[in-house]
């Protein structure tokens, strides 16, 4: 294959960020770090293990009980968390270029992600200024109010699609409610992760509040999520993996918020705007290479229009520009991992004898090498195959169609995964009966998937545990304690004030 396009000043080895400086693992471990494009290794990550852990997660709990960082008012928190995202948009075209190359994402959607990390810091400054509480009274008798402060140490894993955007989802909230953290990010993408530390030193924020300790799940996140000494966990990721997280968390009684994996309906009905369903459905699974918890990857299709659909879409899948994720033309890049490529392939392989392949269907022409695979449509697939009931997380899509209303809300709720779905109808009751009765926790109508920061994000069923997203993100990472004081006289019952006999 031709040379690719490789940024300049690479790091060829990414270190672990504890108490303020930039340390390799206590044993010295590493592992490797592969360009997707190319497969080969282009870096060295320390890779942690249980002491990293536990000098991260002491230089954490020393910063939370001893440091300035939980007892500043929320204004200073604020002026800080807007510095760290003017630090995020001055650095938004290198962090673009880092994120692409590290995770095969296409430039073009890599460059969003910088401001939109940037964002998530902004809303979380205005939001914990904005904060107040309850008060309540009790006429004549009592005044009731909540006081509210922060855990402690907060145990953040990440995954490894949009990596940097979606570390600010944790670290915003947690840091602004006035947490210390410990991130664990994917070990397949460590390198925009590592911009985070010069980031938060030169917006200000205390050292020991935020540690980076990188490594496999099943080393360091294992030991994060064992640590006795961290109250609160909250994951992205994939089910398993959560329902490994739960087992380790009980022992502890941790306080745990997690976004799994999901396998979201977009139901399109015959009175659908075609047209635009056709754009929102494509884009829905092929965008972000496929790689996405939210992606519409079941396209239930109203029997009228379902040819058509299906003609069309399959047309429109077959054009689009699959290659080098640099190249600004580029809508589906590298697939992040040889591993996570296999097990996409295995599906396409599957989805061969569960449907009838309408486009794709292996590996581009032209890219011999490098975690490519051409956008694939499945059309005619039953609710029982594996590609209808099983997250790929990968360009590709099942098609299947549906007669009535009721089939269509059955097909829908007929996974294990409940977190997004997208309806396509122009009729108003419907969409809202439909958005009412269909298990997801989010629900877009007539529209792609569009996040306001206020509103709650998770999942129902296999997709999650809690959610998170404005306020809700600051309930997460503080506790919320109720005072109540009298006013009045005391009416208390004088238990063994009797004359005994």
């Amino acid at each position: 294959m031709a040379d690719h396009y490789v940024p300049e000043n690479l790091p060829t080895r990414i270190q672990h960020y504890i108490d303020g400086k930039f340390v390799d693992s206590v044993n010295g471990a590493t592992f490797d770090v592969l360009n997707p494009v190319s497969n080969t290794n282009y870096a060295t990550a320390a890779a942690g293990q249980k002491e990293d852990i536990e000098l991260a997660v002491a230089a954490a709990t020393r910063a939370f009980n001893d440091g300035p960082w939980p007892r500043m008012k929320p204004r200073e928190r604020s002026r800080i968390l807007n510095k760290i995202a003017d630090a995020v948009e001055a650095q938004e075209a290198r962090l673009a270029e880092l994120e692409s190359f590290d995770s095969g994402l296409p430039i073009t959607q890599a460059r969003g992600q910088a401001m939109r990390a940037a964002e998530n810091f902004r809303f979380f400054a205005d939001l914990i200024v904005a904060q107040f509480d309850d008060a309540m009274k009790v006429p004549g008798s009592q005044i009731n109010y909540v006081n509210r402060k922060p855990i402690g140490v907060a145990g953040l894993i990440t995954p490894w699609n949009t990596p940097f955007m979606l570390e600010s989802w944790k670290l915003a909230p947690s840091l602004a409610s006035g947490c210390t953290v410990v991130l664990k990010p994917a070990e397949f993408t460590p390198l925009s992760a590592s911009l985070w530390a010069g980031i938060f030193e030169e917006a200000g924020l205390p050292q020991g509040v935020f540690n980076l300790v990188n490594g496999l799940g099943e080393e360091a996140g294992d030991a994060l999520v064992k640590h006795p000494d961290v109250p609160l966990i909250s994951f992205t990721g994939e089910t398993t993996t959560g329902q490994t997280i739960f087992r380790n968390a009980a022992t502890n009684l941790k306080g745990l918020s997690m976004e799994l994996g999901g396998k979201s309906p977009c139901v399109v009905f015959a009175d659908a705007d075609f047209d635009a369903a056709i754009d929102s459905a494509l884009f829905g699974v092929f965008s972000l290479n496929g790689e996405r918890c939210t992606a519409g990857s079941r396209i239930l299709v109203e029997r009228p229009i379902y040819d058509e659909f299906c003609e069309k879409y399959a047309a429109r899948a077959k054009n689009i520009v699959v290659g080098d994720p640099h190249d600004p033309k580029t809508e589906v890049g590298a697939l992040v991992h040889p591993e996570h490529y296999n097990k996409v392939m295995s599906f396409v392989d599957i989805g061969k004898s569960e449907g009838r392949l309408l486009a794709g269907g292996g590996r581009p022409e032209g890219l011999d090498h490098g975690n490519y695979v051409a956008p694939t449509v499945f059309a005619d697939v039953k609710p029982e195959a594996r590609i209808f009931q099983e997250e790929i997380f990968g360009p590709v899509v099942a098609i299947t169609p549906f007669d009535t209303d009721e089939e269509a809300l059955e097909l829908a709720n007929g996974v294990k995964y409940g977190l997004a779905a997208y309806i396509w109808t122009q009729n108003l009751t419907r969409a809202h009966n439909f958005a009412q009765n269909v298990e997801a926790g989010m629900v877009w109508l007539n529209s792609h998937n569009v996040r306001d920061l206020r509103t709650p994000f998770g999942g129902v069923k296999a997709s999650g545990l809690g959610h998170e997203g404005g306020f809700r993100s600051i309930d997460f990472y503080t506790d919320q304690q109720a005072v109540h004081i009298t006013l009045g006289a005391v009416h208390t019952p004088k238990f063994g004030a009797s004359a005994s006999n």
